[in-house]
């Protein structure tokens, strides 16, 4: 715990609390920051799936409308006083900024930026980072995005296309990424591999490649890619066996995909999985087969602390969270053949021993770790209230 003088009360801005990808780090964050000795709170919804888990921190109910929400945050402000306030989805950004403006002093008002897109309105993408005070990029490419734009005129997803620049100040733009609980994904021991392989009725010398993450539409996290991919590789492995964790709205589309592509009882979709430690266990290799926008993806470093290689796409941020761990494959996004191709080879290599896994979580431990993060989070925040 730290102690210097300039620790003080933090607002978390999180208008959603539904649970996904950007809540979860908001609140890992705000936990990693309490437990460096900083008074956090959190303004939000109070009946969202995530509330429950932000009230033990201490929870400020935030309404619904937006209009609303800008006036109720003000008064929040001129009462907690919080000397940062921190906003993680686009949707909350000209709230804290509105709200920021309605009280003296003023907040230090910091976003975070999870997604590797640019703002739709060409207001936000010129007025909102150059008047917050800082703003953190999950990713180098997310920096990028942020200072230059990006386009791929080519890619089938029309999202990735274009990617505007944004007016903001260098000096502004921080890269820190988001961490994952290394104390939770690290490797374990046999017994806990094969009793994991056991609950998702893998016998032992079947080789198990696996997508972690929602499907929904039009892409999802390219799982019908992985699967035109594993009707090759089913014909050089017929060990093979192909896992989906997640839901969403392609369900429908890849149980047709599995049917058609003659893939039988070798694939199959095993749902939202509660446990994604014993899931990584149970995997041989992970496959990231993304072709859409991805900023950091904590799927890959979640997989290479608990010791396993991940073959991924080779676009965005991926391939940034991919080289801390290094182990497995980075191919053309969107290419089913040399994704079958890679899928082969890192089968007939020799799986990670004992030390190089060990080393594997090392490297992500300390480079994309919880307390990492919040570390360097925290000397943002000195850095802004010491001027």
């Amino acid at each position: 715990m730290s102690s210097s003088p300039l620790i003080a009360r933090v607002l978390q801005l999180n208008s959603r609390l539904r649970g996904g990808g950007t809540d979860s780090q908001c609140l890992a964050l705000s936990q990693g920051l309490a437990k460096r000795g900083w008074t956090v709170e959190i303004a939000g919804p109070m009946n969202a799936p995530l509330s429950p888990e932000a009230a033990k921190l201490a929870l400020h109910k935030l309404p619904r409308f937006r209009p609303h929400q800008v006036l109720s945050l003000a008064r929040l402000l001129r009462v907690a006083r919080p000397r940062i306030l921190h906003a993680h989805h686009g949707d909350d950004y000209w709230t804290a900024l509105l709200a920021s403006r309605l009280v003296q002093p003023s907040p230090w008002v910091v976003f975070t930026r999870h997604l590797a897109k640019s703002p739709r309105s060409p207001l936000s993408r010129n007025h909102l980072f150059s008047n917050a005070d800082a703003v953190i990029a999950v990713s180098e490419f997310v920096a990028q995005v942020l200072r230059k734009g990006h386009n791929d005129p080519a890619s089938p997803v029309p999202e990735r296309h274009h990617r505007h620049p944004c007016r903001i100040d260098p000096k502004k733009l921080h890269v820190i990424h988001t961490g994952i609980d290394t104390t939770i994904f690290q490797p374990k021991e046999v017994s806990f591999t094969t009793s994991a392989r056991q609950k998702l009725g893998l016998k032992d010398k079947e080789i198990a490649f696996g997508v972690v993450g929602g499907f929904d539409l039009p892409v999802g996290k390219g799982q019908r890619i992985f699967l035109r991919a594993a009707k090759e590789v089913m014909a050089r492995l017929p060990q093979a066996r192909f896992l989906l964790a997640g839901r969403g709205s392609m369900e429908s589309a890849l149980q047709e995909d599995i049917h058609h592509l003659g893939l039988g009882e070798r694939a199959q979709l095993i749902g939202q999985q509660d446990d994604p430690v014993s899931l990584y266990h149970a995997l041989d290799i992970l496959v990231h087969p993304q072709i859409a926008t991805e900023a950091f993806p904590s799927v890959v470093l979640e997989a290479h602390a608990c010791g396993r290689p991940v073959i991924a796409s080779e676009l965005d941020g991926i391939p940034e969270a991919w080289k801390i761990g290094g182990v497995g494959q980075l191919v053309t996004a969107g290419d089913p053949h040399r994704l079958a191709r890679a899928m082969v080879e890192q089968a007939e290599r020799p799986g990670p021993n004992t030390a190089q896994r060990g080393e594997m979580h090392r490297r992500v431990e300390a480079e994309a770790s919880l307390p990492v993060q919040a570390k360097k989070v925290e000397d943002l925040y000195r850095r802004l209230m010491a001027r």
